[in-house]
């Protein structure tokens, strides 16, 4: 496995246009985190930032919402038609309803346990390779902003839990990863937007 890219930003990292992110965690994510990722997809959405995300609750919910408040894009990349559709007044769009073939490649080859997993499993694991790599998982995210609970930059720990796969896909691709969960990529985020801790 390749080492994970570094995290090497600008002084002003968000003057830069035509960004894509991707702003994922886990459905766990803690409460103070919650807000810094609110905070951060309604600055990168009012400074025309790309949102990538796949529609799952807690971190990904809370990205999505808050560049669409902030009249931010937001592709979508769901495992299957109709994924939450119950769960959630507010419905995005999805980009895609279903990983592409090409992704479940992509995924299977990510994860250390594939054969294992159910087809649901394989279909949630292989939609984060298009929040990685895109629809045609040929357009990379410039950047992955993150929380999981051990910190991980390259999802090689079990307790990166879904996480951790999209994490293997960034780190086999050159994607840098900033990890909410690491107090210096936090201060980093913090420095960078007026973020209320």
């Amino acid at each position: 496995m390749s080492r994970p890219a570094s995290i090497e930003l600008a002084p002003n990292p968000f003057a830069a246009i035509d960004v894509v992110y991707a702003g994922i965690g886990s459905r766990t994510t803690p409460p103070s985190i919650l807000r810094v990722m609110r905070q951060f997809a309604t600055e990168a959405a009012r400074l025309g930032w790309t949102l990538r995300s796949g529609g799952a609750g807690g971190a990904d919910e809370t990205f999505e919402d808050a560049a669409t408040d902030a009249g931010g894009s937001v592709e979508c990349f769901h495992p299957w038609p109709g994924f939450r559709a119950h769960e959630r007044a507010r419905q995005i769009r999805p980009t895609l309803e279903r990983p592409t073939a090409a992704a479940l490649a992509v995924a299977a080859d990510a994860h250390p346990a594939w054969s294992r997993l159910s087809r649901g499993a394989r279909a949630l694991h292989a939609r984060n390779a298009h929040q990685i790599l895109g629809a045609d998982l040929h357009t990379p995210s410039d950047v992955i902003v993150c929380w999981t609970p051990d910190g991980s930059l390259d999802g090689s720990s079990r307790e990166s839990g879904g996480t951790g796969q999209a994490l293997r896909i960034a780190a086999r691709h050159g994607v840098p990863v900033l990890n909410l969960a690491r107090p210096e990529h936090r201060r980093m985020i913090e420095t960078i937007l007026p973020v209320a801790a």
